[in-house]
């Protein structure tokens, strides 16, 4: 596991780690749909059929942070409207498009314990860590030290 719940005063948030922008993107995506889980849910996921999909957003800049959270945006519509609830992805990068390559199962074959209503612009962070650097491990999530990428999610719950 490379996310870990983070804690936040009235939501629910993630902090994740990756060693690289696509990486941390597919990290914050499961850590999205890892928080809404039950126990009985994340049991038994495995055991539901898995489709194959291809997912893609515009991002149009260099901005991580707003491709970020496009992407969460993404994969919440995907769950609650489109019934396709996100277990795995690969992602890439290119011409102005997050490509997404996505195992999905059925939506109402998932048992959740929590449901997101939004992704929050609070305490939103996406950057690079540097070579020898340390990201302070907060109540619940540990320390990093770079080289890698960190995204830290507030979710509205």
């Amino acid at each position: 596991m490379s996310w870990w719940v983070m804690p936040t005063t009235a939501d629910i948030g993630f902090r994740a780690f990756s060693d690289s922008p696509t990486g941390i993107l597919r990290e914050s995506a499961l850590a999205l749909q890892g928080i809404q889980l039950s126990d009985r849910g994340l049991e038994y996921l495995d055991g539901h059929i898995r489709h194959v999909a291809e997912w893609s957003i515009p991002f149009g800049s260099a901005d991580i942070e707003r491709t970020l959270v496009r992407w969460l945006e993404e994969v919440l519509y995907n769950s609650y409207v489109e019934d396709k609830w996100l277990v795995e992805s690969e992602l890439s990068l290119d011409e102005g498009y997050l490509r997404a390559q996505v195992l999905w199962v059925e939506s109402r074959d998932v048992e959740l314990e929590i449901e997101v209503k939004a992704v929050t612009l609070h305490d939103l962070v996406v950057r690079e860590v540097g070579l020898g650097e340390i990201v302070d491990g907060v109540e619940g999530v540990p320390s990093f030290e770079g080289p890698g990428w960190m995204a830290q999610v507030v979710l509205d719950i």
